[in-house]
């Protein structure tokens, strides 16, 4: 097991690009085998594949292997997601985890190489017994760590892009997933395109242009719950306060009086959902007492950044597409929204409102605290592109 070498330094400090690979390189220091191999069966590893041999249906391209000049040793190379390298048209990645690796690998090879000839290397052994401790690291750890804020120190941290990929991280968080890339993968190449196959019903280019500019107008987070907020909106700015409970019902009901039985139903929901939820927002103390949500446009806004980015990992567009559309995203969420909080805060109400009306209320409880945890996380790490990023 050794560590690499190269470049990656900052004022003659090495800088790894995400708390991955500072993982790594502390865990590859302390000299323990089986610490890399813990720490390797919670992270996202990536194999090289052509784009080529990744569209054959039902084909999967074996493990590439390269030769260590050091060792003289053949290996098989592996990336974390923090040194993938820029977007190619031609060149995709596949995800592997080690417990993965260790019903796949070749009989002939006993080095696994991950990020070599980088500062951030190790080297692990990969004879028939090791590839038995990677399993049962793989079954112990449950897979790549999710629900964490991952920042690539060398992409965008400021600026109108930066903000723009902003949107995104709530389901970047989710996921697991650097928050501030638009490149190589999302996840990777088969799942990006799975993804926007299902649930997003994006089978090619075409159909993402028409997906995102529904995206981008908010007509996927539900007409019928926008409706009732900007009912409640309107008369607030009418009255020149927040319409009180009973007020606010009333209007609902003008409202949706000429509506088919269906809307009026939803909107009944809708305004209990959101009732209740804004009374947990305030007792949880992300909401302040006379606040409220104004819009569910977030949860369209923040979509269509993973949107974006899953269909560049598709190849469905370019990376200066991508930043374009990035930016375009921007500008509409401050447009809609006065700061990172309520942009946050709508997000988190669409989240549970739509798994309330869809499941119920009690099975929108995991997604409440789920959601809730994150909207913490993002603004109140000091590490959070919402604390370190100016709403406008």
């Amino acid at each position: 097991m050794t560590t690499g070498n190269g470049a990656g330094t900052a004022g003659g400090t090495v800088v790894a690009p995400t708390g991955i690979e500072r993982a790594l390189t502390a865990a590859v220091e302390g000299g323990s085998a089986d610490a890399v191999v813990e720490l390797l069966a919670r992270t996202r590893l990536y194999v090289l594949v052509a784009r080529l041999h990744a569209d054959i249906p039902g084909w999967t391209a074996p493990l590439p292997a390269i030769r260590d000049e050091a060792s003289g040793r053949t290996c098989v190379p592996v990336l974390t997601q923090g040194m993938l390298p820029p977007w190619h048209p031609e060149w995709v990645f596949r995800e592997v985890g080690l417990g993965e690796l260790a019903r796949i690998w070749p009989y002939d090879v006993r080095r696994l190489a991950v990020n070599h000839g980088t500062p951030y290397a190790a080297m692990l052994d990969a004879r028939p017994k090791r590839l038995k401790a990677w399993s049962r690291a793989d079954e112990q750890s449950g897979g790549a760590q999710r629900g964490v804020l991952l920042t690539d120190d060398g992409g965008p941290l400021h600026g109108p892009l930066a903000h723009g990929l902003a949107l995104g991280a709530h389901l970047a968080v989710t996921n697991g997933l650097i928050w501030n890339r638009l490149g190589a993968v999302y996840e990777d190449y088969a799942t990006d395109r799975a993804r926007l196959r299902s649930p997003w019903g994006i089978p090619h280019r075409a159909e993402y242009r028409d997906r995102l500019a529904s995206l981008m107008k908010n007509q996927l987070v539900g007409r019928v719950q926008e409706a009732v907020l900007r009912t409640r909106h309107t008369l607030a700015h009418r009255l020149g306060r927040t319409p009180t409970p009973e007020e606010w019902s009333d209007a609902v009901a003008r409202t949706f009086a000429v509506r088919d039985a269906e809307d009026r139903a939803v909107a009944d929901r809708a305004l209990r959902h959101i009732t209740r939820y804004e009374e947990r927002f305030r007792a949880d103390g992300v909401l302040a007492p006379e606040g409220r949500v104004d819009t569910l446009a977030a949860f369209d806004l923040g979509r269509a950044v993973n949107v974006v980015r899953l269909a560049l990992g598709a190849r469905y567009g370019d990376p200066h597409e991508a930043e374009q559309d990035v930016l375009r995203l921007g500008e509409l969420a401050r447009a809609a929204y006065s700061s990172w909080a309520d942009f946050s805060l709508g997000y988190l109400m669409a989240r549970v409102v739509h798994r309330a009306e869809d499941d119920g209320p009690e099975a929108a409880e995991p997604t409440y605290r789920q959601s809730l945890t994150e909207h913490r996380l993002l603004t109140q790490d000091p590490t959070s592109p919402y604390r370190n990023i100016p709403w406008s």
